[in-house]
């Protein structure tokens, strides 16, 4: 008993630096917009000009009406959406996304991507579990983006750029259409982006610190009883320390 607290001071001090470490990140919209590396180098060419709202609606219209003009079939016209959306949205990339109405801009390139592989796959004849998984394992990588920051820790930013962008994604698909590999394509999306993530999950589960084992009387704060595990360290999972950046790399 002698080194074990006989007061509630040690345990309130571990408890408030845990509280600390597992303080909620503010994100800036820009880390949130899953921008790839060409879309953050056409933002660096015209930094804060291009208003990030219009031309993410602009560039989403312009998918809709490409996929809409051949009902969404796989033709020339069709895979030059992604260059369309591209060239539009990722000329914001790099804009502080400081407008009342900006916040709006992440939904909409997630409905932009979405929208386009699900209905050129289903169109095209991609078979619908495929296009599922797709759907699913960008999903995934997208909520990640959002909880993790919840919680005060960040995805490491090369795992971040490993993912291709929202944009990188579409060209893949694109391209592979226009190799006439569109189901080959959305193939090996899928089974990389899958790789990807459960390695991710992999090493976060491995790095993460075993809670200690407790044995006899629970810690007591004020008196009372306290059972429970000590808060995770934000750099458990290995990524970076929770500092509020905006996650570009």
């Amino acid at each position: 008993m002698g080194d074990r607290p006989t007061n509630g001071r040690s345990v309130v001090d571990r408890d408030a630096r845990g509280r600390d470490l597992l303080r909620p990140i503010v994100l800036d919209l820009r880390f949130l917009r899953d921008d790839g590396h060409m879309g953050r180098l056409l933002g660096r060419l015209a930094p804060g000009i291009a208003p990030p709202l219009f031309t993410a609606i602009a560039g989403a219209i312009i998918v809709a009406v490409l996929l809409l003009a051949d009902q969404g079939r796989l033709t020339g016209i069709t895979l030059c959406a992604p260059v369309a959306a591209l060239l539009l949205s990722g000329l914001a990339a790099c804009h502080p996304h400081n407008g009342r109405f900006d916040r709006l801009v992440p939904p909409i390139l997630r409905a932009t991507e979405y929208g386009y592989l699900a209905t050129l796959g289903l169109a095209s004849g991609v078979p619908g579990p495929l296009v599922f998984v797709v759907l699913v394992t960008v999903a995934c990588h997208h909520r990640d983006d959002v909880a993790r920051p919840a919680v005060g820790v960040n995805r490491p930013s090369g795992t971040r750029a490993a993912a291709l962008g929202w944009d990188g994604r579409m060209l893949v698909i694109a391209a592979g259409g226009a190799l006439s590999a569109l189901t080959p394509a959305y193939g090996i999306l899928a089974g990389y982006l899958v790789v990807l993530q459960v390695r991710e999950a992999v090493r976060t589960w491995s790095a993460t610190p075993v809670a200690e084992a407790r044995t006899g009387s629970a810690d007591t704060l004020g008196g009372e009883e306290q059972w429970g595990d000590h808060p995770i360290s934000p750099n458990g999972d290995g990524g970076r320390t929770a500092t509020g950046t905006n996650g570009e790399a």
